[in-house]
């Protein structure tokens, strides 16, 4: 009896393993503090649900994680869920591998804030959970304004401000250039949606597949003008090399520029870095042209993708957990550990009432800039296939501004090399 009794138990224990659900999880995360963070997650989720069991592994960057699992979906061997940059979202719905997290099981994405929620809606179908989103702030050494006479209490909100703040900075005989920032196709998209320009004809790409840029036009000029002015005076430092965050982050926090542009996501590095080398920072909203009237900005970072390959059960259990990831208490803390705003408009609210904008007060401009952002297909962000190869080519479009070339000429040569790059990528869909 009690053999067929020990006999019975293992047959049952095989049958829970057998029955329980597996996730893998790939993500971008290779550092320890944001890795731990997914762990324990997890961790907590596969406790509250013994039924599943998610596995969060680190797949390199976000472009070697979105091609791994395009690879491994015509393998049969995708994972459950996926963290992909949201520059890589037309790819990945080329790729015919995803399926819309809408489509799974029903789910209210009324409390995820709403430009967020934007920028992954595509074809009126939200086809990945908002996960890790930031936007760019202006960053701004109020040690060194004071030094310059700068009111280190008002920033500069325009290019105009700006250009009249590194005036006086230049007169000061400062050690540190004005303005630094990383040389990223990211921010003219900002910069884009800010006028309420479409970088991409067809509604950004949103109403149709873009076949053109609007590049060369009134807002890009005021952008690439910018950078002209800005060099042309002596008053704008890079590291030289494209796309370099950290080594322009280092420009600034070491006290050699006195204004820098760069992601949300980088404050609490930033302000660490600059305090520890004597410096007080504050942040401020991105600046923009003259003359216009805010529009917003558009949301970077990544979101969660599941393969339409997985089971019902595993598609089901990866979007449990990316909803539980996402959730208010667990958004909150993401933040705080990392900058990255909370998706979600319960997290903000629970921040608030736990005095967070008080005690950490260079978030709340940040918060403020995202909330206030205009739901439109400006800030909904450009939509193409080619997406990081036209922020490359845009960055070489400033790069030649930077070395001389005049605006007119690097607007049009920049506009006609990514009508190229989208008339080839578009070949693929007639």
């Amino acid at each position: 009896m009690k053999k067929m009794l020990l006999i019975a138990a293992v047959l049952s224990a095989v049958g829970v393993a057998q029955a329980q659900t597996t996730v893998e999880f790939w993500h971008s995360f290779g550092d320890a503090k944001r890795g731990d963070w997914i762990k324990a997650r997890a961790a907590e989720f596969n406790k509250l649900h013994p039924g599943i069991m998610v596995v969060p592994s680190y797949k390199g960057s976000y472009n070697d994680s979105l091609q791994a699992t395009i690879l491994a979906a015509r393998q049969n061997k995708a994972p459950a869920l996926v963290q992909i940059f949201e520059v890589g979202s037309q790819l990945a719905l080329d790729s015919g591998i995803f399926q819309p997290v809408g489509g799974i099981k029903n789910v209210d994405f009324s409390d995820y804030i709403k430009p967020v929620v934007n920028y992954y809606t595509i074809g009126g179908k939200v086809n990945s959970l908002p996960f890790n989103s930031s936007s760019p702030v202006l960053y701004y050494n109020k040690t060194l304004m004071q030094k310059a006479g700068v009111n280190p209490n008002q920033p500069p909100t325009t290019f105009g401000a700006m250009q009249k703040a590194c005036a006086q900075i230049e007169a000061a005989k400062l050690d540190a250039k004005c303005f630094g920032m990383s040389l990223n196709g990211w921010f003219v998209e900002q910069w884009m949606s800010e006028q309420n320009a479409e970088l991409l004809n067809n509604g950004n790409g949103r109403q149709a597949r873009a076949t053109s840029t609007n590049l060369d036009s009134v807002a890009g000029r005021k952008i690439f003008s910018f950078f002209k002015t800005m060099q042309d005076k002596g008053w704008f430092t890079y590291t030289g090399k494209l796309e370099d965050w950290d080594g322009s982050d280092a420009i600034f926090t070491g006290g050699k520029a006195v204004f820098h542009i760069t992601s949300t996501a980088d404050i609490g590095n930033i302000r660490d870095a600059a305090t520890q080398n004597g410096s007080q920072i504050g942040v401020g909203v991105l600046p923009i042209p003259d003359g216009v009237k805010r529009n917003g900005v558009v949301i970077g970072g990544a979101s969660l993708w599941v393969p339409k390959s997985v089971s019902k059960a595993q598609a089901e259990a990866a979007l449990d957990f990316a909803l539980y990831m996402t959730n208010t208490a667990n958004m909150t803390s993401w933040h705080k550990l990392t900058g990255y705003y909370p998706v979600r408009q319960s997290s903000v609210t629970q921040l608030r009432g736990q005095g967070w904008f008080t005690s950490s007060p260079l978030q709340i401009t940040a918060f403020n800039q995202l909330l206030n952002t205009k739901p439109n297909a400006a800030s909904a962000g450009a939509l193409n296939g080619v997406a990081i190869q036209t922020r490359t080519l845009i960055e070489q479009g400033l790069q030649k501004v930077l070395g001389g070339a005049s605006v007119d000429s690097a607007l049009k040569d920049t506009s006609a090399q990514i009508n190229a790059a989208l008339a080839e990528y578009n070949q693929n869909f007639k």
